[in-house]
């Protein structure tokens, strides 16, 4: 990610998370007691998903984001941060009661990438175990803001079908001026 994505890491993201987006993209929505987290980057969404869940994976593709969260949470026995590859998840079918996906697939570099990613995902989700996500609209605005980094947003009129396609059913998407969110279940 370029030096524009460490304000991912500022306390205002945070705030922003905590108060707006999860609450927003989760609604009811219980994820259960061991969670997979795909793409914490600078951890906004692991600081609350680690409060509110009984376990937590993290898995994080980039090196250096893997290692300052592995030291930031290493006190917390009830988050792993694992650095790996979310469309070669290391974990076998139905292992975890829920999945969140938060501001990141945007720079996942291919749709191809993002659909492996969700079959993953689904095949590692118990059946009917939710699948959480969301992610900023495309804009002009957020293209500039990604310069010399990928930028590949999802389009949320072509979602459903997609999640659809990886494996999962019972998929809402729902968007508002910022953003969109999912919540789709497991087959």
């Amino acid at each position: 990610m370029n030096k524009a994505h460490e304000a991912c890491g500022s306390d205002e993201w945070r705030q922003a998370i905590r108060e707006v987006i999860l609450p927003w993209a989760l609604g009811e929505t219980d994820l259960g007691d061991n969670v997979l987290e795909v793409g914490p980057g600078y951890g906004a969404t692991t600081d609350v998903l680690s409060q509110s869940v009984p376990r937590l994976t993290s898995v994080e593709i980039d090196d250096e984001l893997a290692a300052m969260l592995v030291d930031r949470f290493a006190d917390v026995p009830s988050v792993q941060i694992v650095h790996g590859d979310a469309t070669s998840l290391q974990y076998t079918d139905d292992s975890f009661s829920g999945a969140a996906c938060f501001t990141m697939l945007h720079h996942v570099p291919t749709a191809e990438l993002q659909d492996r990613l969700f079959a993953e995902v689904a095949r590692v989700l118990r059946p009917g175990a939710a699948l959480v996500a969301s992610d900023s609209l495309g804009s002009d605005e957020l293209k500039a803001h990604h310069d010399g980094d990928t930028y590949n947003p999802v389009d949320p009129a072509t979602l459903g079908e997609r999640l659809a396609a990886a494996g999962f059913n019972d998929v809402q998407v729902k968007t508002n001026e910022y953003g969109w969110a999912a919540i789709a279940r497991a087959r």
